[in-house]
């Protein structure tokens, strides 16, 4: 059944990159002759990437990744009958996932990583200071019972949100969690430098979370937010309800979708009358060159691809 789909894998990396642009240029030629899509991030810092591929494919590139050092990338999988990516995004950045702090190190120091096996027994403890570390909107679509929502519009306000509201905790067990823990790894370092005594995170996030743990004994609540087209994943991973809106890029449930400013790929109730018309004429003449090529059966990157597309 797998291999009639496609292999996602999300992963990341703290480690110092000294030749950025040379990785950067490998990775490149590697991926666009392997047929993988997604996007990979490069920093001095590290790797972060989430990508997707057919199962052979994505073998080789993680033994790439090995085989150019990144030896603890963190991996993890999920599939899709349907390719999640329109391109390939290769890209170099200040850091793989931006706090904006010269306070974090997590290559050398992070907190006490709790195996998915483990989470519901620490944040089952009414001891435990839960929080949810993701933006505002993905909170929304779902998270785990009784964790704290920061209401935060970007991970680097994070550090504010620190300092305004658990700075009378730092001997408090805190528990955090994040999509596939590398926001959690970040800041779990900030935090224990800032001097929180008690500091865990949940190893390989939500992700490895709704993965291993069966629906009946699951804590969370909701659906999880993924960084591609699915837009969100249920519990044991199975494809969510929300659709992403292609002016905008906001999430939108199914009752998201029944309202009257939703026009599908134009607009919707998070940006109607928000859009200028330029890119609404460019919204609307991409929509008719995508209906275009499904009447023709010819390619267009925004059509659902399956494996027998490729």
């Amino acid at each position: 059944m797998i291999n009639s789909k496609f292999t996602i894998v999300t992963f990341y990396q703290f480690k110092k990159i000294a030749d950025i642009l040379i990785i950067k240029n490998e990775l490149t030629r590697f991926c666009k002759f392997n047929k993988i899509k997604g996007t990979i991030i490069l920093a001095e810092e590290g790797i972060n990437g989430t990508i997707a591929g057919i199962t052979t494919s994505i073998k080789k590139i993680e033994s790439h990744l090995l085989n150019i050092g990144f030896d603890n990338y963190n991996p993890k999988y999920s599939y899709s009958k349907f390719m999640p990516f329109f391109r390939l995004k290769i890209r170099n950045k200040k850091e793989i996932v931006t706090l904006r702090t010269k306070n974090a190190d997590p290559e050398t120091i992070t907190g006490k990583k709790i195996k998915p096996e483990e989470w519901n027994s620490l944040i089952s403890d009414k001891e435990t200071i839960l929080i949810d570390v993701r933006n505002k909107f993905e909170v929304e679509m779902g998270t785990f019972k009784g964790s704290i929502n920061p209401d935060t519009k970007s991970f680097a306000e994070f550090k504010s949100y620190l300092k305004n509201n658990l700075n009378e905790a730092k001997n408090k067990k805190i528990a955090m969690f994040c999509t596939g823990g590398i926001r959690c790894e970040k800041i779990s370092s900030y935090m224990i430098n800032k001097g929180f005594k008690d500091v865990n995170q949940l190893h390989g996030g939500i992700l490895s979370y709704l993965e291993k743990t069966s629906n009946e004994n699951s804590l969370w609540n909701g659906e999880c937010f993924v960084f591609d087209n699915r837009v969100s994943v249920k519990n044991e991973l199975k494809d969510g309800t929300y659709e992403l809106c292609h002016a905008c890029r906001y999430p939108l449930s199914p009752n998201n979708l029944k309202s009257k400013k939703y026009v599908k790929g134009i607009s919707c109730s998070n940006c109607y009358g928000k859009i200028s018309e330029s890119k609404t004429k460019s919204l609307k003449d991409r929509n008719k060159q995508i209906s275009l090529a499904k009447k023709k059966g010819l390619y267009s990157p925004y059509i659902k691809q399956t494996i027998n597309d490729l």
